[in-house]
């Protein structure tokens, strides 16, 4: 699928929730990122995924810290590497793949919390990277 078309599918729910995995929602972060830049994104694709998660019936499963940490992650990742394509910036930063990289700046405990599942709280392990350059 292109980015268009995997977008499409995503927003319009028509995407099968079997076949949205964390690289599904790190490729729908990339997306959102080049389209709405890193102060209208964490908004957007919050909306989104709830829209998505309500529609098949898991709306809890929808986790805000989470959302809007891997986002920033990936928009430091892909500023540092310079990578021009989602492709390119995964072989740069495979780290990203990994589910558990989240767990350096974050305790499963906190992540635990309907707070932290509602709205957005700073990591207890270790500080995000900056996004100053983001403005």
């Amino acid at each position: 699928m292109t980015d268009q078309e995997f977008v499409d599918a995503f927003e319009t729910c028509r995407l099968a929730n079997e076949l949205f995995h964390h690289r599904d929602h790190l490729r729908l972060a990339w997306i959102y990122l080049q389209r709405y830049g890193i102060s209208a994104a964490p908004a957007r694709i919050g909306e989104s995924i709830r829209r998505y998660a309500a529609h098949h019936g898991k709306l809890e499963k929808y986790h805000e810290t989470v959302t809007v940490a891997w986002l920033r992650l990936l928009a430091v990742s892909a500023d540092r590497s310079g990578a021009a394509s989602f492709t390119e910036l995964l072989a740069a930063c495979p780290e990203l793949l990994d589910k558990n990289t989240l767990h350096y700046y974050y305790s499963p405990e906190l992540l635990a919390l309907e707070s932290a599942r509602i709205q957005f709280v700073p990591p207890d392990r270790h500080a995000l990277p900056s996004l100053a350059q983001f403005g």
